[in-house]
């Protein structure tokens, strides 16, 4: 639908907030939920920063974010399924809302992370938190069930406003606070956090998380990628580290340069197999495209089976989905 593009383009949004826009959005939430307008509006520089902010604020009253927000989507919903009835609601849902909702919330989740990590200096401090984090509003990464009430009523139209422009808020009684959008965001194809050289995800205040294809790293663990070895990802004890070293190193260098020996050998491919402590093995067949080039070289292919996979060919298999006994290309390529 045309609303899918735009609230995906806001869900990615980068750069900073329209200010006057959110103020003029989020004052609009609160007289559409039936209450006064906040007395203040606090902002700050990323969602870690809110929550400092909300630990300190004074005579801010109680947290507004049901009426707010979450009875309003509730009725809007109510309305929309009983309007369209439950295989219609689930046919706009399914072309809105559910084309967004897998990696907004996963970059969600990823921040609330992020933001306990950094706060949250001891473990009995944690629930603390995470109770700040359950009043915020997601602004911005709450596009994907807005998208799906777009055009379809102004029930809503505070909360669009405050999430076309601005990032995460708190509404309390007599207060807001509410953050500016992330400076930076960097994924990969399948919408997963992904950054080789700095932070995938970062605010101007130096919130910022790092990850490479989705997995979550240390940040001084992105500098020595440049400078890795086999010797050096072999001794790596964080199985999921090992993991990201293989895919960044490649795993076809890393069996050239390890001195590793083929586990089988047919017409389809070659097997080879990496042994890692306290992992389960990485398997990988090599196969060779039969169709040259241009320039009249053959591409090599390496793919990843799994790892109780025992000959080239069933590998091969594998990867159409099917058993060793039934892959029988008419024609290699």
């Amino acid at each position: 639908m045309q609303y899918v593009d735009s609230w995906r383009t806001v869900a990615a949004a980068t750069g900073a907030a329209d200010r006057a826009a959110a103020e003029d959005g989020l004052r609009l939430a609160y007289r559409s939920a039936g209450l006064a307008e906040p007395e203040r509006i606090v902002w700050v520089e990323s969602p870690r920063a809110a929550v400092e902010a909300v630990e300190k604020l004074v005579d801010a009253g109680r947290s507004v974010r049901d009426e707010v927000r979450t009875r309003p989507w509730a009725q809007e919903r109510r309305r929309m399924y009983d309007e369209l009835g439950p295989a219609g609601w689930s046919a706009l849902w399914s072309a809105t809302g559910a084309q967004l909702w897998e990696t907004t919330a996963a970059l969600a989740d990823r921040i609330r992370a992020g933001v306990v990590a950094d706060l949250a200096k001891r473990p009995e401090d944690e629930s603390d938190v995470r109770l700040v984090l359950l009043d915020a509003v997601l602004g911005q990464h709450d596009a994907a069930w807005l998208a799906a009430f777009d055009g379809r009523g102004d029930r809503l139209n505070g909360l669009a406003e405050v999430a076309r422009n601005a990032g995460w808020w708190w509404p309390y009684e007599r207060a807001v606070v509410i953050s500016e959008r992330p400076q930076a965001l960097h994924r990969d194809e399948a919408g997963r956090l992904d950054r080789g050289d700095g932070p995938a995800l970062a605010y101007a205040d130096g919130f910022a998380l790092y990850a490479w294809r989705g997995m979550p790293v240390p940040a001084e663990f992105l500098d020595e990628l440049n400078a890795l070895t086999p010797k050096r990802i072999r001794e790596e004890e964080n199985a999921e580290l090992r993991r990201v070293m293989l895919e960044f190193y490649g795993y076809d260098r890393y069996l050239s340069e390890s001195g590793a020996e083929p586990v089988h050998r047919d017409e389809t491919g070659v097997l080879w197999r990496i042994a890692l402590a306290g992992d389960e093995d990485v398997v990988m067949v090599e196969v060779v495209n039969s169709t040259p080039e241009p320039d009249g070289t053959h591409r090599v292919y390496w793919l990843r089976v799994p790892p109780g996979t025992r000959t080239a060919r069933a590998g091969v298999a594998w990867t159409f989905g099917v058993g060793s006994e039934e892959y029988a290309p008419l024609q290699q390529t």
